[in-house]
């Protein structure tokens, strides 16, 4: 039912769902001989735990099993499958959704695609719980591709660049039982020459076709993006200053035509509002056959974004991987 892969040299599956006994990620195509243990993946992992003010309730534990494709710490070159279990959920609180969809949310298209026995429980696997399985592997890929530094972070939340007012944002939404969105920023710094293909494979289409696989991402822009076209030719084209391909600005966010120039790669990600609020909506209630009041119970994040940071991130990571395995 599910086609949950990716990738053509660095291949990864996810398996599970939000609130099944367990979820994992299969990872192929890793060269042999690489140090790896399940210690490697705890520094990510954290960034990606609810902690902050406006993050979810449901705790996990995170702890990653690797089950296969690593003999004494280092990988065998066979598929890597790394497991987690699912500890902290509450199922009960989804089953008011089964007649009455969320609004912007997936209850109405997974019924509709999968049949009514889909499991949304958590919202299944359309939940953010499953990019944990992309912090995972995105840990994997950063060993494949050595040398690139990444510096990602939270540039904008509920519509203001100012750090100092994301917190006062987020706990205004909170107490109106709302939520607000957000931009990533990630810039990997290292990234080689001559990644990518001129089209269906350039360098923008792999990391936006996986980037647009997390949920709640609605938009990525590379370089000056969406601002870069208020500007003239003269004003945005990035000037080369040596025989490398260094440029004196960045506008095409480090690829052109495709395929990776040496500067650094700049990517940023639009992450929504979350869905699920408290406040009440007025939205179709199948059970009754009409619009009806919805007040949404549960555990949910008021801010998606604030762990979001890590996952684009990761995401950049696998991406690169495929990329620099292709080369």
């Amino acid at each position: 039912m599910w086609h949950n892969s990716f990738g053509s040299k660095f291949k990864i599956e996810i398996w599970g769902a939000s609130h099944t006994p367990e979820i994992g990620v299969r990872i192929g195509g890793v060269p042999q001989g690489i140090a790896l243990s399940e210690a490697d993946f705890e520094a990510d992992l954290s960034r990606r735990r609810a902690s902050a003010n406006g993050t979810t309730a449901r705790h996990e534990k995170d702890i990653p099993t690797i089950v296969s494709g690593v003999e004494g710490g280092v990988t065998t070159g066979e598929t890597i499958e790394i497991v987690f279990r699912n500890g902290d959920t509450r199922s009960t609180d989804y089953s008011q959704f089964e007649n009455h969809n969320r609004p912007s949310h997936v209850d109405f298209t997974a019924r509709a695609k999968y049949g009514s026995e889909v499991d949304l429980r958590g919202s299944g696997q359309f939940s953010g719980r499953m990019t944990v399985l992309l912090v995972a592997a995105g840990v994997v890929a950063k060993k494949v591709v050595e040398g690139v530094e990444y510096k990602t972070s939270i540039v904008e939340i509920g519509g203001s660049r100012n750090k100092t007012e994301f917190s006062e944002i987020v706990e205004a939404a909170m107490h109106d039982g709302d939520s607000v969105g957000g931009v990533v920023e990630c810039c990997a710094k290292g990234v080689k020459v001559g990644l990518g293909e001129p089209f269906f494979d350039s360098a923008e289409s792999i990391i936006s076709h996986l980037m647009f696989s997390v949920p709640a991402v609605k938009g990525v822009e590379f370089g000056s993006g969406f601002e870069g076209v208020k500007l003239r030719g003269s004003e945005r084209n990035d000037c080369f200053v040596d025989g490398e391909g260094h440029t004196a600005t960045n506008n095409e966010g480090g690829i052109n035509g495709g395929i990776t120039n040496g500067n650094d790669l700049v990517v940023r990600v639009a992450i929504k509002p979350t869905p699920s609020i408290s406040r009440e909506q007025m939205t179709y209630n199948r059970a009754l056959g009409e619009v009806a009041p919805l007040h949404i119970k549960g555990r949910h994040d008021a801010c998606i974004a604030l762990r979001a940071a890590v996952v684009v991130e990761s995401v950049v990571a696998i991406a690169l991987a495929e990329l620099s395995l292709n080369f």
